[in-house]
């Protein structure tokens, strides 16, 4: 891997391809011959492989060894490839295959030539709003596949966002973060990749749903228009602050030239309560569909309101029309031709009694067949175009329709995903056909994307909730059991989307039902606080010291099992190291630091009642390594490790438990 370096709290790496890779020329599986390295990233290298099987080029992305090597990555990884490998869509790249030779976990994807959108951002700056909403359109939809089947990307961002050379958008990499995140790999360099992209409910809970890829994908058009992320820091933890804390500021504010439309899009998708976002990334989609609409269209010119397009315009006077020409011709005086003055000869003699002069009779029968067919003429139908009026308020479609010389006819409305309510949906006629003057229209108006209310089945049993999420038109998700001791266990606690909010019919909603009371996980946990603390939990609590390598007098197993769901008053074992001699046991080495002889010890600091990101902060700017672990979701510190005034040596790893 090349050189590395900082921008905007991201990790940048250069790939050095002059540096020789074990894998290239391997065949994996008996199946992907490696032929080049395309790609390193913090999580994956990208690889050129041949598929010999089926003779086709392919995208091999190979975790790390330090990922492989985690049996729950590994279990996770292979149910995330399933879910992405049956979703199918033209803006998704394809995952084929996913498998693993000894150390070696890959995935098997479509090969997709071009560039990132990064690279692209990266050689031009910011686009035009216009440009910038024809890539942000297709991503949302993929977006929007992936939620209506259930997904979550959890990763939006540019470099997941990739351009074939010839235009098409893709995106890449769904599920991955989900992988990630059952792991205890996550570290500095994995995230930092993502914290401008991070929905504040991610960095304060590392919770994810739909709403969270709204978010991202609503910083992402903010960077497309403005040429940078929103928020800038010395630190990742300062950037992460400011998305929990700050409103993201109009792009406008940054380059006065982004409309108002495309300020109102980012605004919505980034409130920073998920509830304020668009439902998932359909509903922001049909709303980039509606502002790029209405974005005027600066290649050609606007058609003149005084000239409507498919309007029969009054002749000039120097083209008359054929009615003009043929009103002239009959209203004209005629001058007779000199040889119709025909003299009677002298020595012709006169005849007697009437003789009829042919020609007048014959002049008069052409005068009689003009009139009649200029009457004809002027009697005939005048016919004029029907306008283009779809896309149009009712207003406006009715004002261009009289303008034309036609009348309409508004009947019931329909529902249509990409037309926004008010607006004409289709008429009959359609646009251009050629209809009598002063006929009648018909408009069809849309009723806008046809949404269900998401019902209120909190408190239900789970199948109770089925029966109700079914008969409002919609379908169950996930079901998530999640401890709470203040519902009762088998009921549902709430949905995603939350009950009153306005779905797609048919859309899945996932359940979350209480687990009741679940069984804490104190590992690690100082032995006398471990006790104390199941007790006030209202466990009976028994102890039991083994000899074990683990720091003295700390939690080393429990039963039952953390997580599990248990009954209030539940019988649980703890089972500690012996409480021997720390300074004996410490002269040994930890699993944080090589024992050397010129130690230096640090006083750890009671940090206990404290906010959970303050106390972290303090730790770190001691030099202290920090692991957090959630009791609760109180977000304040219960208990530490090693307790307070301790000396440990700088770089070791402070525990804290919220």
């Amino acid at each position: 891997m090349g050189p590395c370096q900082w921008q905007n709290a991201r990790k940048l790496c250069w790939v050095d391809t002059t540096t020789a890779d074990p894998l290239v020329g391997r065949l994996l599986d008996g199946r992907y011959r490696i032929e080049s390295r395309i790609a390193r990233g913090g999580m994956a290298t990208v690889y050129l492989a041949l598929d010999v099987r089926l003779d086709r080029t392919v995208a091999l992305k190979v975790m790390h060894r330090s990922l492989a090597e985690d049996p729950a990555f590994v279990r996770r990884f292979i149910g995330e490839a399933k879910s992405v490998a049956s979703l199918s869509h033209p803006n998704v790249v394809h995952v084929f295959d996913q498998g693993t030779d000894n150390d070696v976990v890959y995935l098997s994807m479509e090969y997709v030539p071009g560039r990132t959108l990064r690279d692209i951002l990266r050689d031009r700056g910011r686009l035009p709003a216009r440009e910038a909403l024809e890539i942000m359109i297709p991503v949302l939809a993929a977006l929007g596949a992936a939620h209506q089947a259930g997904l979550v990307h959890r990763d939006v961002k540019p470099e997941n966002v990739l351009m074939t050379d010839d235009g098409r958008v893709k995106v890449v990499d769904f599920g991955l973060a989900r992988a990630i995140e059952a792991t205890n790999q996550t570290r500095t360099g994995v995230m930092i990749g993502t914290i401008g992209y991070m929905a504040p409910e991610q960095v304060t809970t590392g919770a994810a749903d739909v709403r969270s890829d709204v978010y991202a994908a609503g910083i992402m058009l903010f960077e497309l228009v403005t040429g940078q992320q929103p928020y800038d820091g010395e630190t990742p933890m300062s950037v992460a602050y400011r998305h929990v804390h700050d409103t993201v500021p109009a792009p406008s504010s940054l380059v006065p030239e982004v409309p108002p439309l495309v300020d109102t899009l980012v605004a919505n998708a980034t409130a920073r309560e998920p509830g304020d976002r668009p439902a998932d990334a359909t509903a922001m989609l049909v709303a980039a569909v509606d502002a790029h609409r209405m974005l005027p269209r600066t290649s050609t010119p606007p058609l003149s309101h005084s000239q409507p397009h498919g309007l029969h315009q009054p002749p000039t006077p120097s083209q008359p029309n054929a009615r003009t020409a043929v009103h002239a011709a009959q209203s004209a005086p005629q001058a007779a031709p000199a040889h119709t003055l025909i003299q009677p000869r002298a020595e012709m003699p006169q005849r007697r009694g009437f003789r009829p002069n042919w020609f007048l009779v014959i002049l008069a029968g052409v005068m009689v067949v003009a009139v009649a067919l200029t009457g004809w003429y002027f009697a005939q139908p005048e016919y004029v175009a029907v306008p283009e009026l779809v896309g149009k308020s009712l207003a406006v479609a009715e004002k261009n329709a009289a303008r034309a010389g036609l009348k309409i006819k508004t009947v019931d409305g329909k529902h249509d995903e990409n037309v926004a309510e008010g607006l004409v949906l289709r008429t009959d006629p359609v646009a251009e056909t050629e209809v009598e003057r002063g006929a009648t229209i018909t408009l069809v108006p849309s009723l806008g994307p046809k949404r269900v209310v998401v019902p209120d089945v909190a408190g239900m049993t789970g199948n109770d909730a089925r029966d109700k999420i079914a008969a409002a038109g919609l379908t169950v998700g996930t079901v998530t059991r999640v401890a709470n001791t203040e519902v009762e266990r088998d009921k549902v606690i709430r949905t995603s989307p939350q009950n009153g909010e306005k779905v797609k019919e048919g859309a899945k909603i996932a359940i979350f039902v209480s687990a009741g009371l679940v069984m804490p996980d104190v590992g690690g946990m100082p032995k006398d606080e471990a006790a104390a603390y199941l007790g006030q939990q209202g466990f009976q609590v028994q102890v039991q010291e083994v000899d074990d390598d683990a720091e003295p007098c700390t939690v080393i197993a429990q039963t039952p099992k953390a997580k599990a769901e248990v009954d209030p008053g539940a019988q649980v074992m703890v089972t500690v190291a012996r409480c021997q001699d720390f300074l004996n046991w410490f002269g040994r080495g930890d699993d944080d630091d090589e024992a050397r002889d010129d130690q230096q010890f640090t006083l750890v600091p009671g940090v206990i009642g404290k906010d959970v990101k303050d106390a972290k902060s303090e730790l770190e700017a001691l030099g202290f390594k920090v692991r957090v672990q959630r009791l609760g979701n109180r977000g304040v510190v219960q208990f530490q490790r090693p307790l307070p005034n301790s000396e440990r040596p700088a770089g070791s790893t402070v525990f804290l438990w919220h």
